[in-house]
């Protein structure tokens, strides 16, 4: 199989050394952290969540004091929130992914990420002049334009929302039109086993990326069913909700992301979205981390009572009471009335000590039940909700 570059097959030492000094470099570029002496440190830095940047942004706009250079695009995500954009060699680095789709000079691309405000459509533009490949920047919508236009034009591939292509191939069948789809390239929305299917069953192999409009590419597929491997131009962490704490490998967590673009530098960017580290190498050969994608949110917020209660306060617990490694808020109903309850593992732990600071940390009373350690599931939830609305 053909790699984008040799990164992809660096040894885990040298991918360690090579971004220790990256990130070295990218904690100059932006001040006020210490320097580290291996990716290990990382989980010393503060953590940069989205309600921070929006913050930011309202008082310093448009980047929030955010070093952003070599700009050629500016972008508006809802909050709203600005981001960067440029227009250098793969600057959002989706170039790997077209490469492990298969997508090269040969190509026609059919863009169907959206290019209006938000950078998707940039961002796929950007990574197919990486590989060489011709664009059709459709846009969204006009699906009887697009089939016709697919088909004139002879587009080979398709970068797009996992659903649209299948639109699209339905409408050109309805005008009788063949397409020369082989390759589709897709984010942004649920890629269900039965749909990729279907592309299958039409000879058309499709993958998916995980991105944001924040950091740009973050980890792809190259095979069906090996997760995703962590593009090589960032650093990913996967945490507890609401910390900076890493989980250990294979638990649900946090996916937090340190870009390594001298550019827009973001140092432990919370993402909000769960996922969990994949044991093990892909057989494409690549030996990047794997991450199992996206398995839900992390902010977990949750308003209990009137009252909301947050990741970040059910960290705060943890951290007050000595000896507690893990805690998992629980919203649920008595008849009509909300009820809470703390369930809490660790050593030598108080309930009735923990339940007493409930008021002061949660803004809430609730019952407190000590458990064993292993009692509460590692799938990444510290905030449950119980409750049902439909009685």
């Amino acid at each position: 199989m053909t790699h984008f570059d040799d990164l992809e097959t660096r040894s885990a030492d040298a991918r360690e050394a090579d971004q220790t000094a990256a990130l070295n470099a990218q904690i100059a570029r932006v001040g006020g952290m210490d320097q580290v002496t291996s990716l290990a440190d990382l989980a010393k830095l503060p953590v940069l969540r989205k309600s921070d940047l929006s913050a930011r942004q309202k008082e310093q706009p448009p980047f929030g004091g955010m070093i952003a250079t070599n700009l050629s695009h500016v972008f508006q995500s809802p909050g709203p929130i600005y981001e960067p954009g440029g227009s250098a060699h793969d600057w959002w680095r989706f170039g790997r992914f077209l490469a492990a789709c298969g997508i090269d000079a040969d190509d026609i691309i059919q863009n169907c990420f959206s290019y209006h405000l938000t950078p998707a459509g940039t961002m796929f533009e950007n990574g197919a002049r990486a590989v060489g490949a011709v664009v059709l920047p459709a846009g969204t919508g006009q699906t009887e334009l697009q089939a016709q236009a697919a088909h004139d034009i002879g587009c080979t591939a398709y970068a797009g929302t996992p659903d649209y292509l299948k639109i699209i191939l339905e409408k050109a069948d309805e005008m009788g039109l063949p397409l020369k789809i082989t390759k589709a390239a897709v984010s942004g929305g649920a890629l269900f086993p039965s749909l990729r299917d279907f592309y299958a069953d039409r000879g058309i192999t499709c993958l998916q990326c995980y991105a944001t409009a924040d950091l740009g590419h973050i980890a792809y597929e190259t095979t069906v069913g090996e997760g995703m491997i962590v593009d090589e131009g960032v650093i990913v962490e996967i945490v507890t909700p609401g910390t900076g704490d890493p989980v250990a490998e294979g638990e649900v967590g946090e996916v937090v992301v340190t870009s390594l673009n001298p550019d827009y530098p973001l140092i432990r960017f919370a993402t909000g979205d769960l996922s969990a580290v994949m044991a093990g190498q892909s057989p494409c050969g690549r030996t990047n981390m794997r991450i199992k994608g996206w398995m839900g949110r992390a902010d977990q917020t949750t308003k209990i009572k009137g009252m909301f209660v947050r990741p970040e306060q059910v960290a705060a617990l943890v951290a007050k009471h000595d000896g507690m490694t893990r805690a998992r808020v629980i919203a649920d109903r008595a008849g009509e009335t909300d009820v809470m309850s703390v369930q809490c593992e660790g050593d030598n732990l108080d309930a009735a000590a923990i339940a007493a600071s409930l008021p002061a940390i949660l803004k809430l009373n609730g019952d407190v039940a000590v458990v064993a350690d292993n009692t509460i599931p590692r799938d990444g939830v510290v905030i449950e909700d119980r409750r049902t609305y439909d009685t």
